[in-house]
């Protein structure tokens, strides 16, 4: 069995050394080959290409880089092509990974697509598109699957490699303890965004309203996790060494379940902190071209933004958009779930029931995608695939 894939980024590298490992129990004697970064090696990989070639952010860079990432494509295709695998899998990336996926299709190659885009949020019709690209598509969401039922197109639930991997009731004060914070300091969690644009678009009014919230809530705790050496010049820059703030390399999601609430820009972030079970406030803001050109177009399809709203079907939290997103009232959204423990107390439910319907052991189930599309039983685990 001759099993090739391409992760780029992070999340990616880790959700294909997850499958590696799954894929690995049903074809022990399996061969694994393509671009991966440090976790899908261990996993026993052949990396022709590091994962890092492919991650490119921001238009300016992606046209920089456009002459060498389509050098990149053509030639990794063709080398998976020559490899002659039984399956190829395509891990997020879909700007790279479609295109390969569909001219390897084209040529009688077998194609999955690990993790839906977006498609329940804006272009819906583009489900078509990816169908045309994947003989199969892999979905974190549960309503990602109707959509592209809707065209015509095989797509699977396989949960949250997230709620996997963060326990259902997440351990607050073991959090703090392993931050050197105090059990009774009130924390507040503030997370701008882990690009350079988001944070100097987003820290600074996300910066007033924890200051405005500092004078309402004594001793309050401010956390601003780093998420790379980068970010962190951008996150001095703005904030220095001043209270209430404690800036921390990484370690967003131990802060997350440290604190009493979380501040963030929309994103992976909030499906995160809805996991670690704490009350929260989305402020996010693009740029006022792009946010023009989305309404005229009509390009965003839902009512939500932020996954815990999405998924949940109502408003369970505040998402402060564009000119909403000012410090006043992002300070006033906090201050709601610092006065008001009933309100925090109702979200736990909610955001459990979420975590369990995410929880599947999205590795194993991605697996049994794939082995059924190749034509093998499912493993005998007794899971579905739905």
């Amino acid at each position: 069995m001759k099993i090739a894939l391409c992760a780029g980024e992070t999340s990616g590298d880790q959700l294909g050394a997850g499958l590696i490992d799954a894929l690995r129990t049903r074809f022990p004697d399996a061969q694994f080959a393509g671009i991966g970064g440090p976790g899908m090696r261990a996993a026993g990989m052949d990396t022709w290409f590091d994962a890092s070639a492919l991650t490119v952010m921001g238009l300016a860079e992606v046209l920089a880089h456009l002459p060498r990432l389509l050098r990149l494509r053509k030639q990794f295709r063709q080398r998976v092509l020559d490899w002659k695998p039984d399956v190829y899998i395509g891990i997020d990336a879909p700007d790279f990974n479609l295109g390969v996926e569909r001219w390897l299709k084209q040529r009688g190659v077998r194609t999955v697509h690990d993790v839906s885009p977006s498609i329940w949020a804006w272009r819906q019709g583009r489900a078509t598109k990816i169908g045309q690209c994947a003989d199969r598509v892999l979905c974190l969401f549960p309503m990602e699957p109707p959509i592209y039922a809707r065209h015509g197109v095989d797509a699977r639930f396989i949960g949250h490699p997230l709620a996997d991997a963060i326990p259902l009731q997440p351990d607050r004060s073991a959090a703090r303890a392993a931050l050197g914070e105090a059990t009774d300091t009130p924390i507040l969690a503030l997370l701008p965004g882990s690009r350079l644009g988001e944070i100097h678009r987003m820290l600074p009014d996300f910066a007033e309203a924890a200051r405005r919230l500092a004078t309402d809530v004594p001793g309050l705790r401010v956390l601003v996790p780093a998420a790379n050496v980068q970010c962190r010049a951008a996150i001095d820059a703005i904030l220095g060494d001043a209270a209430p703030f404690r800036i921390i390399d990484g370690q967003a999601q131990q802060s997350m379940i440290a604190s009493d609430c979380v501040l963030l820009a929309s994103g992976t972030a909030a499906l995160e902190a809805m996991l670690c079970k704490r009350p929260m406030v989305i402020g996010h803001r693009i740029s006022a071209l792009t946010y023009r050109i989305v309404r005229l177009f009509g390009l965003l399809k839902s009512t939500h933004v932020s996954l815990p709203n999405v998924l949940a079907g109502e408003a369970l939290v505040p998402e402060l958009l564009q000119d909403a997103c000012t410090p006043e009232n992002l300070h006033a959204a906090l201050l709601h779930w610092f006065r008001d423990p009933q309100a925090v107390a109702a979200l736990q439910p909610r955001f459990l029931a979420l975590h369990e319907t995410l929880r599947r052991d999205a590795s194993q189930r991605a697996a049994d995608a794939v082995v059924e599309l190749l034509g093998f039983a499912p493993s005998p685990s007794g899971r579905g695939l739905g």
